[in-house]
């Protein structure tokens, strides 16, 4: 399994290769100074079907290529959090300035598949599991976020949205969603590594070998929590040196590699 973590300037995008070449995309969000989208980059090489579209919270940076995602690629599978109203969402985002096209597309997804998901898709050896708040309990996007959990081979990544300190505190009341967190190796820090999406309980629980970053340039003073200290740690470069963070904003895309029975490895 491959797993690439793409520089999206401030937004999420994260592809993963399974090993019976199914393609998940987690968020799409594309970099409007690089020129860099996932869909020109991933339809370039080849893929023509979306297998799962995660989508972690229905704002903008998580969503900016999904037009193009949608006139390149079949979506069979579309996962997010269930339990927000599709007219609750176009409410929120006309109160907050108006609806882009890729919003709209975004909701008219939420509203279209509802089918439910009767039997365990099939993802090479990988699994995901989604949690979330429920709403009205919560009414703003960050969170409502979909946590979600992909475990592959014993080596389990925690994508964690936007989702903020009220929001953990209220997942981490749930002892299932508690033991998923602690089997996490790899997690993708909240809103982008901010003051806002750091809630220190949750490291009470989950004891991580390496954290990753999707973020721009830093403009803010709380745009950046210090996660140094809360990771293992992964040798880098052959050692002596561990590497505890990573960011797109520093290392670029970031690739996670897998093989059955093998250790991971991390390249950027």
């Amino acid at each position: 399994m491959v797993v690439d973590f793409f520089d999206v300037a401030h937004g999420f995008c994260a592809a993963v290769f399974t090993d019976n070449r199914k393609l998940l995309l987690v968020d799409c969000g594309k970099n409007d100074e690089t020129g860099f989208a996932p869909s020109s980059h991933l339809h370039a090489h080849g893929w023509r079907t979306i297998s799962g579209l995660i989508v972690q919270n229905f704002d903008q940076d998580h969503v900016s290529d999904l037009d193009n995602i949608l006139r390149l690629f079949n979506v069979e599978i579309f996962y997010r959090n269930t339990t927000v109203p599709p007219e609750y969402l176009r409410g929120l985002k006309l109160l907050g300035g108006g609806i882009t096209r890729q919003m709209g597309s975004a909701i008219s997804l939420h509203q279209t598949y509802t089918e439910p998901i009767l039997v365990p898709q099939d993802y090479g050896g990988a699994s995901i599991r989604l949690y979330f708040n429920g709403y009205p309990h919560f009414t703003d996007t960050n969170n409502l976020s979909a946590i979600t959990f992909m475990d592959y081979d014993g080596m389990r990544i925690a994508f964690t949205g936007d989702i903020e300190v009220d929001g953990w505190n209220a997942l981490l009341r749930n002892p299932i969603f508690v033991l998923e967190l602690s089997g996490a190796n790899i997690f993708v820090a909240s809103h982008h590594g901010r003051e806002s999406g750091f809630c220190k309980e949750v490291f009470d629980h989950c004891y991580p070998d390496i954290i990753i970053m999707s973020d721009k340039e830093i403009v803010h003073d709380t745009q950046e929590h210090d996660y140094s200290t809360l990771a293992r740690g992964i040798i880098w470069n052959g050692g002596p040196q561990k590497r505890y963070v990573l960011s797109t904003r520093k290392d670029g895309r970031i690739r996670l590699t897998k093989t059955m029975g093998g250790p991971y490895h991390v390249t950027i």
